[in-house]
């Protein structure tokens, strides 16, 4: 009877040892769901998740027009105009030019382009230390800003918008 007794509370230890381990209490996550913008029928999610001080955003979205496509962070956590213009401009706390991620000179707001299949479905990832989740820092905190996808590919150059286009999807950034 004291080996099964034993045995249980150390099975028990066990099983309370493992889920320890497995949670991560410096987790901060926020998911999204897309209003479709300008006419388009575009709907998604995105998530972002920050642990150890990176940031990973994941964006999937449905009806798109095949092809490269532009995503941005703007300004505000507003998607009430048809055309999301309520969501103002690319986020750029930093006063930069706009460009690619991987140049010197981007806005924090410039996540990049991304494909949608013949399908029109396409999925952006992106990890960086440059945001943060509510951290309270202006020119990294995510929270309070609008996520847009856009009608066309970012050309990287044209200022401060990079032409990408119509803004057929929005999501506010908030918790």
């Amino acid at each position: 009877m004291k080996k099964i007794i034993l045995g249980i509370a150390l099975l028990i230890v066990v099983i309370l040892s493992c889920k320890s381990f497995n949670t991560n209490t410096n987790e901060k996550k926020i998911e999204l769901n897309f209003e479709s913008k300008s006419g388009s029928f575009v709907k998604g999610t995105a998530v972002f998740v920050e642990n150890d001080g990176m940031v990973t955003l994941t964006a999937k979205l449905t009806g798109l027009k095949p092809g490269i496509h532009g995503i941005h962070i703007h300004e505000k956590a507003d998607c009430s105009a048809a055309d999301a213009a309520s969501a103002g401009g690319h986020w750029n706390p930093t006063f930069k030019k706009h460009g690619k991620w991987t140049d010197v000179e981007h806005h924090k707001g410039d996540i990049g382009n991304f494909t949608a299949d013949e399908n029109g479905n396409g999925t952006i990832t992106l990890k960086t230390d440059e945001w943060c989740i509510g951290c309270g820092d202006a020119t990294k905190d995510i929270l309070g800003k609008g996520l847009i996808v856009h009608d066309k590919a970012d050309d990287f150059v044209t200022q401060p918008t990079g032409a990408a286009g119509a803004r057929v999807a929005c999501s506010a950034i908030i918790k």
